[in-house]
């Protein structure tokens, strides 16, 4: 009888704690199924970018410098979820990629967009082949792909450069620059492109850089966010991301003048730590 019971004691704890995960995963997927999630996560000196569908699609573009990141996303994602759609890598530099080494470690990637770009560093060759022996497909981003991320709610990327082969150009002038869209509400992401490619855009086609939100391009160097590309963007808000008392002294100060001129707000990761974007398609509300 002992035994029956202590048999019994232990079916009813694993029944519970199975109930217990269904519950939770039917609360994550319940809590602001309508929403748009877009997280600048707090790496230190690089980029991270997490985003979610309403439809629970996860990209992330860049991985930062480290393995910082995995904190960051544990975070942001269920711990049973051990899955991510796509990846995208706007340069090869470390700052940006090193921290996917890591994820692809942890997590099946479905995909990963890369700008085309290479360099010959260990790193960079150490997350190729991390690609290759996940089996993850890879993408070469061009100007007028698409990428939808939830077909019911509307939700896509738009690539708007590279427009061209970019093999063998410098890592800054071909990085990814693309326009995250949820109704009317978007994010323009910049990677680390330069003044030149910045100006480019803006004459090609002025209209599809005007955003709700703008990520400052080279973690607010001055060597990136004309004035040009600031007034076209004509942003709620500009997100920098960097790391706190960086030895490249970004943001540099030329870029705060600018984004104080033309009254753009602004919120940096080294001050605010991880910044999260929530949207409906409509509205637009930020914490962290």
């Amino acid at each position: 009888m002992k035994n029956v019971k202590q048999n019994l004691r232990w079916y009813l704890v694993g029944v519970l704690l199975v109930v217990s995960v269904l519950i939770g995963q039917v609360a994550w997927a319940g809590i602001n199924s309508k929403d748009l999630t877009v997280a600048f996560m707090d790496v230190g000196q690089g980029d991270a970018i997490y985003i979610e569908a309403p439809n629970r699609v996860q990209m992330i573009i860049d991985g930062g410098p480290d393995k910082k990141i995995l904190g960051e996303i544990k975070k942001l994602m269920p711990f049973y979820d051990r899955t991510i759609d796509l990846i995208v890598v706007t340069n090869p530099d470390k700052d940006h990629m090193a921290g996917f080494i890591d994820i692809l470690k942890n997590y099946k990637v479905g995909k990963v967009l890369e700008p085309g770009t290479t360099t010959d560093t260990k790193v960079y060759a150490e997350f190729e082949k991390s690609v290759e022996n996940k089996k993850s497909e890879k993408i070469i981003a061009r100007r007028n792909m698409r990428i939808i991320l939830d077909q019911q709610s509307g939700v896509y990327f738009d690539v708007l450069f590279p427009d061209r082969d970019v093999l063998g150009w410098k890592t800054n002038e071909g990085s990814i620059v693309g326009k995250l869209i949820y109704g009317n509400q978007s994010f323009l992401l910049t990677g680390d492109t330069t003044k030149g490619i910045e100006n480019y855009l803006v004459n090609l086609d002025p209209k599809s850089l005007d955003t709700d939100v703008l990520k400052l391009a080279h973690h607010g160097s001055k060597t990136s966010s004309s004035e040009e590309l600031l007034e076209a963007a004509s942003p709620l808000y500009a997100v920098i991301s960097a790391g706190l008392d960086n030895r490249y002294g970004h943001p540099h100060q030329e870029v705060l003048d600018r984004l104080e001129k033309l009254k753009i707000p602004y919120l940096g990761t080294y001050e605010k730590g991880t910044i999260i974007f929530k949207t409906d398609g409509k509205n637009l509300v930020v914490s962290n």
